[in-house]
């Protein structure tokens, strides 16, 4: 995996180039220089720990054959108040939609997610506690 990170010479404006190819922009906080144009670092970082966990969950209930018509996660993340300011904890809260989905299955594909298959949840547990919840959604 590849990445590179370009200032763009304004502010405290950044471009990422991925090695597949991708763009994103990120910025800071005014007071930290930056212009609030794009997201900080560490909401990607929060982010893209949403997203592995929630690939996983439809893909592992969607191997489990379970009818899964959507899935979102909403997460809350609080920082260490010194440097480095680390995450210290995370709460994802699933909202899965489908038909007739059971509590048990949902439950299952989101603890495979943590405890086995996503990199990013894995790796910020070092440093955060980290829960999750779910609720369902008839579709």
């Amino acid at each position: 995996m590849e990445c590179k990170v370009k200032w763009t010479g304004d502010g405290m404006s950044f471009i990422a180039e991925t090695g597949t190819n991708h763009a994103l922009v990120m910025d800071g906080a005014v007071e930290a220089g930056g212009r609030n144009l794009a997201p900080r670092p560490m909401e990607l970082m929060l982010a893209g720990a949403g997203g592995c966990a929630a690939f996983d969950v439809v893909l592992i209930l969607k191997k489990g054959r379970h009818t899964v018509k959507g899935c979102e996660v909403s997460l809350q993340a609080e920082r260490a108040e010194v440097e480095p300011r680390v995450f210290t904890r995370i709460h994802f809260h699933f909202r899965v939609a489908g038909k007739q989905l059971k509590p048990e299955h949902v439950a299952r594909a989101i603890e495979l997610s943590h405890d086995k298959y996503c990199s990013a949840t894995s790796m910020l547990s070092k440093t955060a506690v980290i829960t999750h919840d779910f609720e369902i959604v008839e579709a």
